[in-house]
């Protein structure tokens, strides 16, 4: 969700009153609860015409929505059974529904990245990545920065190699986080890991930690490494992206991090972005950039993730199609 949107989210749950916004709470993911509190607890004066206008979208949206089935779950299962059989439906019920059995985990997203690795330190690299697939991408990438590097890299190798978990593995979590996961004999496998997750991960880890984890697999196993750089989708990827992508992506992005973010951009990447601007704005950015003086390589890695974070966020939502897969100094 983009600055507005949050802006308006937090002016609703104002709008709600203290009882009614806690229960709207109640089913955020922590991200989700970080982000609106942040922001609410920026907006100190609104506009009474800003609120009206929230009011009356949310008022609007909500006459449109309509309940079409009392259980989710249950709809998805008996849908796909009926249409694919048992064996095959349950291979894809156990995706779209996977995290059901695991609900003790949650707990770990509420915890910054720093607890969950003093949590994990001494465990075992195949549990530490049993354990790190169930966070999202960018928790766990921090939390892997948390370690040391030989721990790091034995973990992410663990996490590429990953082939499901099995039920014994998962009783080894309950035993490590006092029942962290549910269930016992019965439970399925359930689809975590592989070599994209890892490549996610380490997406997000940048500068030197990035080349040390990519050099310990290479070392270990270089086709493992180059499957998990076919993965990776870094900023220099952007020339991938067609136009329109490029165009989305630049409405999303502040015009201050855009400078600092091309201030490591190749001059093909910098012509992209140019090319997909007004000629009055890419003049602007271009005397921005000049104007600039160094910038150190970890404020432009920064600015880069957060912009790679978008395109994500807007290529899972089937906006953007992506093509493809250190010490401070100055740029």
């Amino acid at each position: 969700m983009d600055t507005k949107g949050l802006e308006d989210a937090a002016i609703l749950m104002m709008s709600l009153g203290e009882e009614e916004a806690s229960e709207v709470f109640k089913h955020l993911t922590p991200k989700e609860v970080q982000g609106l509190g942040e922001t609410i607890a920026r907006m100190k004066t609104i506009p009474r015409e800003r609120v009206e206008t929230v009011l009356e979208r949310f008022a609007n949206q909500a006459q449109e929505q309509s309940l079409l089935v009392t259980d989710n779950d249950e709809y998805i299962k008996s849908v796909l059974r009926k249409a694919l059989g048992d064996d095959k439906a349950n291979l894809l019920i156990d995706r779209i529904l996977q995290g059901g059995d695991t609900s003790g985990i949650e707990s770990l997203k509420w915890m910054d990245a720093s607890s969950v690795a003093e949590l994990l330190r001494n465990e075992h690299p195949q549990i530490v990545a049993a354990i790190l697939v169930h966070l999202d991408y960018d928790q766990a990438s921090s939390v892997l920065k948390c370690f040391t590097e030989r721990q790091r890299n034995e973990v992410v190798v663990r996490i590429a190699t990953l082939d499901g978990i099995q039920p014994s593995a998962l009783k080894d979590l309950n035993d490590v986080m006092s029942k962290v996961l549910a269930g016992g004999d019965k439970l399925r496998k359930a689809s975590l890991g592989g070599v994209k997750t890892a490549a996610e991960m380490i997406n997000l880890m940048g500068g030197s930690i990035e080349t040390s984890v990519l050099d310990y697999v290479r070392e270990a196993d270089n086709e493992l490494a180059q499957k998990i750089m076919d993965n990776m989708f870094t900023f220099d990827d952007l020339e991938k992206v067609d136009d329109k992508g490029i165009q989305l992506l630049l409405k999303e992005v502040q015009s201050e991090s855009l400078v600092i973010a091309l201030k490591g951009a190749t001059p093909e990447m910098r012509e992209k972005v140019f090319r997909n601007m007004s000629t009055r704005a890419a003049e602007t950015l271009r005397e921005d950039l000049e104007s600039r003086g160094p910038v150190r390589v970890s404020e432009v890695e920064a600015e880069q993730k957060e912009m790679l974070k978008i395109v994500r966020r807007l290529s899972d939502e089937g906006q953007i199609v992506l093509g493809g897969g250190g010490d401070d100094q100055f740029l």
